[in-house]
């Protein structure tokens, strides 16, 4: 694996981690990117003084079917399209490290940049469903949590199992995720941006047509 080809990791994203930077990570499917990705961004980075946002688009969620999932390299290059943000960068580097599932995912990439300071990003309706993700308990243990408020899902995500779980870790200022052990949670709740995915694919928007 080339450390240097970009759709592992941008070039700012690879000097970033290598020098310590503070770096949110998403993941998904990312079928198709949209503009509420990039609301969750900003505000991440706006609330947590993160360096920049990366997005980690898979090649398959474990949780979600086959059927419907756009190609790969169509989604990381959608996802690149809608980015207009210098802080805000996409690939795909599951492809190359040749892992699953997220936990796995992100030993592998706390293994290569030991000095970065990740922070793992998540809608609320993702918290929801956190407790059905392989190794979930390790992946709030190995790096802060950041969960953002998604549409009918503030309720339903703050008593999820997982939240429930992890309710005596919770933080209330963002600056404290960095600053104490984990694990450390917060719930960001703002203005909530109600694009999603499924009603793109459902309105026959994606995938995009090919030539």
């Amino acid at each position: 694996m080339d450390r240097h080809d970009p759709d592992f990791a941008p070039p700012a994203i690879l000097a970033l981690a290598s020098a310590g930077g503070r770096i949110g990570l998403m993941g998904g499917s990312f079928n198709p990117a949209h503009e509420a990705h990039v609301h969750v961004s900003l505000l991440a980075l706006r609330r947590l003084k993160l360096d920049a946002v990366w997005w980690l688009v898979a090649p398959q969620n474990p949780l979600k079917p086959v059927a419907g999932m756009a190609p790969l390299a169509q989604r990381t290059a959608h996802a690149r399209g809608l980015i207009r943000h210098p802080r805000i960068h996409a690939s795909a580097p599951e492809a190359m490290l040749g892992t699953r599932y997220t936990a796995d995912t992100l030993d592998a990439l706390r293994s290569r940049f030991p000095k970065a300071r990740f922070a793992w990003i998540m809608g609320g309706d993702s918290l929801a469903g956190f407790h059905r993700w392989r190794n979930w308990r390790h992946i709030a243990e190995s790096l802060p949590l950041a969960v953002v408020a998604r549409p009918g899902f503030t309720t339903r995500a703050l008593g999820s199992v997982a939240a429930r779980r992890l309710e005596a870790f919770r933080v209330m200022d963002a600056q404290a995720l960095f600053a104490g052990p984990l694990p450390a949670w917060i719930f960001l709740q703002e203005r909530l941006d109600p694009t999603s995915a499924t009603v793109l694919r459902a309105r026959g928007l994606w995938p995009l047509p090919t030539a």
